[in-house]
């Protein structure tokens, strides 16, 4: 079939995406709807898990999603945020992000430079006194024994939570391809449409975790990425769409 309509289940990318070359190369329309999205959880419903942050001395962040869920939480929970808590983040992008809400000072935000989980528990052993908590996703399968094998202790707050966005059945059926890149995306699409067909619609998956998801859910998967020879989901769509779109 040739594809007119694709469907990308991320936010709408910068200006000068390789999404919007797409377009004007072959004659395609891409529209960006998430099929997830994130939400805080109540004051109520942290309180549940029994943790009380101002008995922590450093918080880990692996995201800026994280960032934003702590600090408002805190908010919501008034808890004190402390001028000597230490602030551990998986790269200098999530570090420097945290300047939306505390005053930046290197003695007490520390980063990975290499923006691996591996190499943030080596940074953090450095300082195994502190007590450490890290705001994580309900979803979040945040692999602790990288911390245990550093001798750093780390308690998980779960903080967010990741629910389906709304899309209509009819508004799935819509599209000629459909492009997933996470398992809640695949769910997400059976939670708004519990009876889908894929039928001759396409599916351009991103990731193993997605892949096993559709697989899972015994969905045909037409486009596969990354590969080696197409790293990125707009590589993997041009190479589809060169070849097949005619």
């Amino acid at each position: 079939m040739k594809v007119k309509s694709i469907l990308v289940s991320q936010p709408a990318p910068p200006e000068k995406s390789p999404y919007y070359e797409l377009e004007k190369k072959f004659g395609v329309t891409l529209t960006f709807k998430q099929f997830i999205r994130i939400e805080s959880l109540s004051a109520k419903e942290f309180r549940a898990q029994k943790i009380f942050v101002p008995d922590y001395t450093a918080i880990v962040f692996t995201s800026r999603t994280a960032v934003d869920h702590f600090f408002s939480l805190c908010t919501e929970l008034r808890a004190p945020i402390h001028d000597e808590l230490q602030y551990f983040c998986l790269n200098e992008t999530i570090a420097l992000y945290l300047q939306k809400y505390i005053t930046y000072r290197k003695r007490k935000v520390h980063f990975s430079k290499v923006g691996k989980i591996e190499d943030m528990a080596l940074v953090m052993k450095k300082h195994n006194t502190e007590k450490f908590l890290m705001p994580v996703a309900d979803i979040s399968k945040t692999d602790v024994t990288v911390f245990t094998k550093a001798k750093v202790k780390v308690t998980l707050a779960v903080m967010y939570r990741t629910v389906s966005a709304d899309i209509t059945p009819e508004e799935i059926k819509s599209y000629d391809m459909l492009c997933l890149f996470t398992p809640m995306g695949i769910q997400s699409l059976y939670d708004n449409d519990p009876s889908y067909q894929q039928g001759e619609q396409l599916l351009a998956i991103f990731g193993p975790a997605a892949q096993a998801a559709a697989q899972a859910k015994e969905l045909r998967i037409d486009i596969s990425a990354p590969t080696m020879e197409c790293p990125s989901m707009p590589a993997a769509l041009h190479t589809w769409l060169l070849n097949n779109n005619k």
